[in-house]
């Protein structure tokens, strides 16, 4: 070790003398005890080594060997495959990304080429698709067990499921953002209202099936304890041994930039692990990073490595028409997905009642029910309200917005203030909503994690919520995340969502495509909350809920009557006194 009682004033000429040795020489020469220079020696070493481009090289060699995990000044990796080289089999892995935007394609590509790095547990919103992203490691078996929100659109990931294959531990989004970042924190557990009464708190959710598809291993059971008259579930922190992480910029001590909606889990994910590596577009020198605009702090990254693979692919490219570019300005609304964009965001007006009551019903029934549902939903947003719209139905309803009516969207992903999608030529993959579709920002926007997006849910802050359903019952249970041994999506952040205490309304067609009710007396699929809707539209009818009187018929579409929704409604509802036909934005 080179001690304090070393004269300072003899290093510039020990350096100078090794620097001309070349540059293998002095790697083989720099011993593991050569490398624990005291802080104070620092600034003269630095400034002895800018003589040559050799000594430069030996500097970052002899700060760069103290160790795999911290305690390094530069921490910059040549690649992304020596970043990953001692990952062992076995270890529990935490990923960064939502949807393929944000994750880190270089390390999961540096990991799948290891064959030998198997039963995995890997805690990620979702698992890319099937060939890209975590899909990868899924295809050559790499990963035992998936911790997940979300399976999605990813068919390898639901089929080693079902299968057999595959253990999953499905936990809703924002619980899995805040067992992360309580992980990072010190915080061993924490108590949330989400859950509360459904298969994964309870532990009824099969983690394993046989091949058969009949259950194995059940989800662990959650403590149940209630605070203020509600009921909250207790939550384990987690922890990895290493995190994979995608940022936009580092510098070369571990301080990330994050970009647009890629920051999502990344943040979280990262202080959570023993290890952490960041796979980053950018990397700069210390001090080019304004100390303000770092969003992490290096303390929690112990490794960065530039991409290699900046595929940056797209799950669902969507753009509008130049034509609508105008209106969609002067409102600043999201306009309508690319099969509605002819739809009038208005509201009509007319001369007479009687015309009025002709026309509407005359355009209800040449209406989609989706548009319908849509066109009512509506109705629902309040000048000034700040809205999560589920995807889907819930999502085209912002294209009817009436006049007058200002809101803002806000996508569990990280963006509040969600703009409209991009022209084809504005597309940029960074930038997404949670149905993993492009979109913009407007004026006012802000960006965050999605530990932060689900504070804001699971506090109340967002004002309504709308969503689809599969099921709902009478006294506003709500059923729409999985059926079981036939489809199981996962239940995303619809779970924090619905267990928010926020306004809640659930739009979805009436019946089922054979006939079959989907207003039950009580849901016999999995629920995702209970007693949560507080209005149900349906393209028959639109339903006031109370958790203790049960349903209340309010509006009825045209052309239908009170019998009419009885006979597709499977429980009892009172008709309101103030009956009305349905109204459309």
């Amino acid at each position: 070790n080179i001690q304090r009682k070393h004269q300072l004033s003899s290093l510039p000429t020990m350096f100078a003398r090794v620097a001309c040795l070349g540059q293998a020489t002095l790697r083989a020469s720099a011993s593991a005890s050569d490398c624990l220079l005291f802080s104070e020696q620092r600034s003269v070493l630095a400034a002895s080594f800018a003589c040559t481009a050799s000594a430069r090289s030996w500097y970052s060699t002899a700060t760069n060997t103290a160790g795999s995990g911290g305690h390094r000044i530069n921490k910059v990796y040549p690649s992304a495959a020596e970043a990953v080289a001692d990952i062992p089999a076995s270890s529990t892995l935490l990923v960064g990304g939502f949807g393929l935007c944000g994750i880190p394609e270089s390390l999961i590509q540096a990991l799948n080429e290891r064959d030998e790095v198997r039963d995995l547990t890997v805690v990620s919103n979702n698992a890319g698709v099937d060939d890209f992203g975590l899909g990868l490691l899924l295809q050559k078996r790499q990963i035992r067990r998936m911790v997940s929100s979300y399976v999605g659109e990813n068919r390898l990931f639901e089929k080693q499921y079902m299968s057999g294959e595959l253990e999953v531990e499905l936990v809703p989004q924002g619980t899995l953002a805040e067992r992360c970042r309580a992980g990072g924190a010190g915080i061993p557990a924490f108590y949330t209202a989400t859950g509360v009464g459904t298969i994964l708190a309870g532990g009824e959710f099969p983690v394993k099936v046989d091949s058969g598809g009949e259950p194995l291993l059940f989800s662990e059971k959650r403590e149940v304890r209630e605070f203020n008259g509600r009921q909250y579930v207790m939550e384990h922190a987690i922890r990895g041994d290493y995190s994979l992480v995608k940022a936009y910029k580092a510098d070369t001590r571990g301080n990330l930039v994050f970009r647009g909606t890629a920051r999502n889990f990344n943040p979280p994910m990262a202080t959570a692990s023993r290890i952490t590596i960041a796979e980053v577009e950018h990397i700069v020198e210390p001090g080019q990073l304004a100390p303000d605009e770092i969003h992490l702090p290096g303390i929690f990254v112990h490794r960065v490595v530039l991409a290699e693979s900046l595929q940056k692919r797209i799950e669902k490219r969507t753009v509008r028409s130049p034509a609508t570019e105008d209106a969609e300005q002067q409102q600043q609304q999201p306009p309508p997905p690319p099969q509605s964009s002819t739809a009038s965001s208005s509201t009509p007006t007319s001369t007479s009642s009687s015309s009025a009551t002709s026309s509407a019903t005359s355009s209800a029934t040449s209406m989609s029910s989706r548009e319908r549902i849509a066109r009512r939903a509506a109705l629902e947003f309040e000048d000034g309200m700040y809205c999560n719209l589920g995807i889907g139905i819930p999502t085209l309803a912002s294209n009817f917005i009436p006049e007058g009516i200002r809101i803002e969207l806000q996508s569990e992903n990280g963006l509040l203030g969600m703009g409209p999608y991009p022209l084809a030529e504005e597309v940029d993959a960074d930038f997404i909503n949670a149905g993993k579709e492009t979109v913009t920002t407007i004026p006012g926007s802000s960006l965050f994690h999605s530990a932060d997006s689900f504070a804001m849910i699971r506090g109340g802050h967002v004002h309504l919520t709308l969503l689809g359903g599969l099921q709902v019952s009478q006294f506003g249970d709500l059923a729409n995340w999985i059926i079981p041994k036939k489809m199981v999506k996962g239940p995303g952040g619809a779970i924090d969502l619905t267990a928010s205490g926020s306004r809640v309304v659930v739009t979805m067609d009436h019946t089922a495509k054979d006939g079959s009710h989907k207003i039950l007396s009580q849901c016999t699929l999995p629920l995702t909350s209970i007693g949560c809707v507080d209005r149900l539209i349906t393209d028959l009818a639109v339903f006031d809920v109370d958790p203790k009187k049960g349903l209340e018929l309010i509006e009825v579409a045209p052309g239908l009557t009170v019998d009419d929704i009885k006979a597709a409604t499977g429980c009892p509802f009172t008709v309101s006194k103030n009956l009305c036909e349905m109204r459309f934005a």
